[in-house]
């Protein structure tokens, strides 16, 4: 592999560049993922996967660029996607973490915040909610169709197409509390006052310290929706730093009642968790089904 590697950084940097070390690194749960040292010194990280995957990595790359559009939190730079011989990858820059900063979530808190205020029609061109393309939640397809509306989108966009593909997994009375739900949506959930561009799978294995000791954002999700989808899904596992809170609202303070409606946010993650995963998320999923369904 390592002539391909030389292949690769002679197409990015050269000829007369040459890999110097390459060595194995966390890349996530789908990906391989190496650094590669070039004599120069410089640093670069490669996510590898099938060539039939090449789709995952323009989708992140499409993301990335659009979170750095907003001007408001960092992510790495992408160097380059493509297919090499059987294999896709996504080169970008190598993020060495510094030591984090004494303010640190509070940064990211009103980093986020910013990102969350930033215009976001750009990427809803005919709407206002959704994305220019599809992409990915996890190894999931998202479906990002642009709408009008939020509500609407996050019922059939969101949840109902998460149920679909997990029938299964459900009786007949779960299937009448998942459509009680559904069909009263709209008593739950609010239309936010402007959309947001999300980051879309923001929880803490999707942020990294960088090298100026502050969070950057990776492997993002992203469409335009309400930024309380974001903030749900950053509690869903544990939970950011009481600090991180604090700072986001008094840059953007939530409207009443967000701590009900996180939990809908989340069902969409957890029934995606089912998806993925199995059963082990049959629980959780149910558990918010029957608290929000008028048929139990």
């Amino acid at each position: 592999m390592e002539k391909n590697y030389s292949d690769l950084v002679s197409r990015y940097f050269g000829k007369d560049n040459a890999v110097a070390s390459v060595r194995a690194v966390s890349g996530g749960d789908i990906n391989e993922a190496v650094l590669i040292v070039l004599k120069d010194g410089r640093r670069i990280f490669l996510k590898e996967n099938s060539r039939a995957n090449s789709g995952f990595f323009e989708a992140e790359r499409t993301g990335l660029a659009a979170i750095q559009q907003t001007h408001a939190i960092r992510v790495p730079e992408v160097l380059g996607t493509g297919t090499l011989e059987e294999r896709s990858y996504l080169m970008m820059e190598y993020l060495e973490a510094a030591p984090a900063k004494k303010d640190y979530w509070e940064h990211f808190g009103r980093e986020l915040a910013g990102m969350h205020q930033a215009a976001a029609s750009g990427w809803t061109p005919g709407g206002t909610f959704g994305f220019t393309e599809d992409n990915y939640i996890g190894a999931g397809r998202q479906k990002n169709d642009v709408m009008d509306h939020w509500i609407p989108f996050f019922r059939e966009l969101r949840l109902e197409a998460q149920l679909r593909k997990a029938s299964y997994y459900f009786s007949p009375e779960d299937r009448r509390a998942m459509q009680s739900v559904l069909d009263h949506l709209d008593e739950y959930l609010v239309e936010p006052a402007y959309p947001s561009l999300l980051h879309g799978d923001l929880w803490s294995g999707n942020f990294v310290t960088g090298p100026d000791g502050y969070a950057w954002l990776i492997d993002p999700a992203v469409y335009v929706g309400h930024a309380e989808a974001d903030l749900a899904m950053t509690e869903l596992f544990g939970g950011f730093a009481p600090a991180f809170y604090g700072a986001y609202e008094e840059a953007g303070p939530l409207l009443p009642g967000y701590a009900d409606r996180r939990d809908l946010y989340n069902l969409y993650h957890l029934l995606n968790h089912l998806n993925l995963f199995g059963r082990s998320y049959y629980g959780p999923v149910m558990q918010i089904v029957r608290r929000f369904s008028k048929n139990c």
